[in-house]
């Protein structure tokens, strides 16, 4: 019987299991959802909510205690500067696990863990993909005609010159004849 045990143990020692938690808990900081098994997205849900509620303390000894446990300064300041502030309304609950099914190779259930946002946010974040989807067309698209006009308007432009490999008008053709492969000859070993 397991009465009063409270953790899973994952099938690794105590030091590998902290590892892949802070692992875990790190990239889901920095990349904000992460897909990972259930279990682990379990243990690490606990941990990732704990560090949230020192992220909204916001004290030096809160992010000291915070940079013990995630491996990256830089999602450290993220935690504080960004994440944090999301929750201060919110008394817990911070995070959400969203089962996607089984895993191919070993039919292990998996997860989403990911951090909630309220609607506002999420509609900025839309609002932002949609703007920089839309810089990216606009820039692919405004590169080539730019090279077009630069070509035609240098000196000798595109226009002028002859392309490779095609017969001029009204000339011979210029361009090299195809070399021919010698017959392949079968060796019989006998």
């Amino acid at each position: 019987m397991r009465h009063r045990k409270d953790h899973r143990k994952l099938s690794r020692t105590a030091s590998h299991r902290r590892a892949v938690l802070r692992n875990l808990v790190t990239a889901l900081f920095q990349y904000e959802r992460i897909e990972t098994t259930v279990a682990k997205a379990k243990e690490a849900r606990r941990l990732a909510e704990r560090l949230i509620t020192f992220g909204k303390r916001g004290d030096v000894a809160a992010r000291r205690h915070v940079d013990t446990f995630i491996m990256r300064p830089d999602v450290t300041r993220k935690l504080f500067a960004t994440i944090a502030p999301w929750y201060t309304e919110r008394q817990g609950g911070y995070t959400r696990i969203v089962r996607i099914g089984r895993r191919l190779g070993d039919a292990g259930e998996t997860a989403y863990l990911e951090l909630v946002k309220s609607t506002e946010q999420k509609e900025t974040e839309r609002q932002a993909r949609i703007a920089a989807a839309e810089a990216k067309e606009t820039t692919r698209k405004g590169d080539k005609p730019e090279k077009k006009a630069k070509a035609e308007a240098a000196p000798g432009g595109e226009a002028e010159r002859p392309k490779r490999g095609r017969r001029k008008e009204g000339g011979p053709d210029t361009s090299p004849a195809p070399a021919k492969k010698a017959p392949r000859r079968s060796v019989t070993t006998g």
